[in-house]
Formats: C-alpha cells, sequence, structure tokens
C-alpha cells in the first residue's frame, strides 16, 4: 500500500487557476455552499458533492448537566468545531481558570470568534500532537473536559489519562451515515472524469465505502487520488489498501489547495 505523500506548499499563482475537466468529490457534511466545495469552485475545480457522513445533536442531558460544573475543570479539549459550537451554545464564555485545548486551527478559530481563549494548540492538527503537547505540561492530577463525537477515538482521552488527567469525555454530538444517492454516484464512477476525492475526517472513509459498496468504493479509488485532511484519515485510507495525498495543511484550505495541485498535474 501506498504511504501518504506531501504537496509543495503555497497559494497557486493566479495565472495557473483555471478551470479543471477532472471532478473533484467532496465526503464531507456541508451543504453546496459550504466551506471546502466554495473553495474548490473558486480555484475552478468541478464539485460533486457526496456528503457521506451527517452531523446530528446528540442527546444533551448528560452535556448540560456536566457543563453546569465547567467551572470545576482546570481544561477542556476541543476536537472539532462542532464540539465547540455544542458548548459554546450553551455557556457563553470560559470560566476564567479554565484553560482550552484545540486541534487545528480550524478549531482555534470557531473559538475565538465566540471570544473563547485558546491555551494549547499543537503544531500539527491531530489527537495524538494534542497529546504529545499536553505532556510537557504540568497535567497529572487534573480535571479535564472532553466533549467529544459519538465516534471520538481513544487518543485522546487515553492519552490524556495516561499522563495522569482525570478525563471525563461526554459526547457533544453525534456522526451518522447520510443518506447518500447511491445509484446517481455509482453512475458517476461509471461515466469517469473524478481525478480526485476529498477526506475530512475517518468517518468520511468508512461511510463513504459502507455506502457505496467495497466494489464501488475501490473503482472509484483506483481512478481517482483520495486526498487525506491530516494522518489519522490517511490511515483509515490505508486500512482499506488505498495510498492518499495529504493536505498541506490539515484545514479545509489546506485541503482545498492539495486538491487543486493534484488535479491540475493529473489532466
Amino acid at each position: 500500500m501506498d504511504a501518504p505523500s506531501k504537496p509543495p506548499h503555497g497559494e497557486p499563482d493566479d495565472s495557473s487557476v483555471e478551470a479543471s475537466s477532472k471532478l473533484v468529490v467532496v465526503t464531507r457534511a456541508e451543504p453546496d455552499n459550504g466551506p471546502l466545495t466554495s473553495q474548490l469552485r473558486d480555484l475552478g475545480l468541478q464539485v460533486l458533492l457526496w456528503p457521506a457522513v451527517s452531523v446530528a445533536a446528540a442527546q444533551t442531558g448528560v452535556l448540560e448537566e456536566t457543563l453546569r460544573s465547567i467551572a470545576e475543570f482546570d481544561w477542556i479539549v476541543f476536537a472539532s468545531r462542532y464540539a465547540v459550537a455544542a458548548v459554546t451554545e450553551r455557556v457563553a464564555a470560559a470560566p476564567p481558570n479554565l484553560r482550552v485545548a484545540a486541534v487545528g486551527q480550524a478549531t482555534a478559530q470557531v473559538l475565538h470568534q465566540r471570544g473563547w481563549p485558546v491555551d494549547l494548540l499543537p503544531e500539527d492538527a491531530n489527537a495524538a500532537a494534542l497529546v504529545s503537547a499536553f505532556a510537557t505540561k504540568p497535567i497529572s492530577g487534573m480535571k479535564v473536559l472532553f466533549p467529544a463525537s459519538s465516534r471520538a477515538l481513544p487518543t485522546i482521552a487515553a492519552g490524556l489519562t495516561q499522563l495522569g488527567a482525570k478525563v471525563v469525555q461526554v459526547e457533544a454530538y453525534r456522526t451518522e451515515p447520510a443518506a447518500l444517492d447511491v445509484a446517481a454516484c455509482r453512475a458517476a464512477i461509471e461515466r469517469g472524469g473524478i481525478g480526485a476525492v476529498t477526506f475530512a475526517s475517518p468517518s468520511a472513509v468508512i461511510e463513504l465505502e459502507q455506502a457505496l459498496g467495497k466494489e464501488s468504493f475501490d473503482r472509484l479509488l483506483a481512478g481517482a487520488k483520495a486526498v487525506a485532511i491530516g494522518p489519522t484519515t490517511a490511515r483509515e485510507l490505508a486500512a482499506r489498501g488505498r495510498g492518499s495525498v495529504l493536505a498541506e495543511s490539515a484545514t479545509l484550505r489546506g485541503l482545498a489547495l492539495t486538491t487543486f495541485r493534484l488535479v491540475q498535474t493529473r489532466q
């Protein structure tokens, strides 16, 4: 299986931004004018929106009960903008003694927009990097709140617990399969012309394969290059025998720019 590769960095020259005949699949949960889709179109790419996952509200009782005692925590950890939204809709401002950690610039940006500080932001936008960053802090014995997805991987909670923290993980939102028009997707795969498939989460990989079926999923990625937003997503593709190109940065902008360059070079 191919290892994830890294593309060159930087913005494309204006002269290189021209319409592409190759289609790009967006598997992220977003509307037709969503941020990734819009950025890809601004770069001159044609987009097929195949949202493989959807984000739904969690049963909020446990979350709300936990947030009533948020001031008792030393740290709160956010791994996605959805967790930020779930918490900040219920708690307008961070308690003064609460320190805030974020995975990724996009999550940090949403926190800043909501008026919350960010005290810890690892350079790499992944859970393992966050745990490594906490390893340099006096975290042992501290109480950490982790509002998470229903499908959160154990990396953060287990890693911080191993460092001696007292982690309280609570479901803040649910990640669920979306209702794809599978017949239309399979027809597009059969027609060809798809240059790249973007994956912004491991769940998108899992659910797209589940929805399309392994045969159609394999046919799609035999003819199109997978672009992963980060190493965790790339590992989910690798587990299926599929190589991928890592986004130049673990942001939607990085994902869009990497996809643009990849499609242009595959013309």
